[in-house]
């Protein structure tokens, strides 16, 4: 990772509002010219400052969907189980974050489903019957109150 400088934040700063702005419109903000702005953004993406370019979309074209956020509790602290169950998470597209934890209990996911139906189906496939499984408990979100995706620098 390279040392960021004050301009480097700059532009991290304009990108985690939009990627869609031009190099020009950045450089000028943050007082560079166009192609040293470029070779800046290059040098971030390249050295992995930049993670991931992504367009982030309204959950409404997917129809109503439901947010779910579980706290799981493996059936103990081994390093294999908590190894495979990474792995097993992964795989799942409807599990949108995925956090190991400290505290008394190992993960908290978060999960979209389209209905309640939908989640059982998920809770089949992740929980039950899974001997690496302790426990599971669920809380439905009743509504969004903020959705950050913006690293604070």
């Amino acid at each position: 990772m390279p040392d960021l400088d004050p301009l480097d934040l700059a532009i991290l700063r304009r990108l985690q509002q939009s990627t869609r702005e031009t190099s020009e419109t950045i450089a000028e903000a943050v007082g560079l010219s166009p192609s040293a702005c470029q070779r800046r953004i290059k040098r971030l993406r390249q050295s992995g400052a930049i993670a991931s370019e992504i367009a982030v979309l309204d959950p409404a074209i997917a129809g109503s969907r439901l947010t779910l956020i579980v706290e799981v509790i493996l059936a103990g602290g081994r390093a294999d189980l908590v190894d495979r169950f990474k792995r097993v998470v992964r795989d799942v597209p409807e599990v949108q974050q995925c956090y190991y934890v400290t505290g008394d209990k190992d993960f908290i996911l978060v999960i979209t489903a389209k209905d309640m139906a939908d989640y059982e189906r998920l809770t089949r496939l992740l929980f039950f019957d899974k001997r690496d499984i302790h426990k599971f408990h669920t809380n439905v979100v009743m509504d969004t109150v903020k959705l950050g995706l913006e690293i604070p620098i």
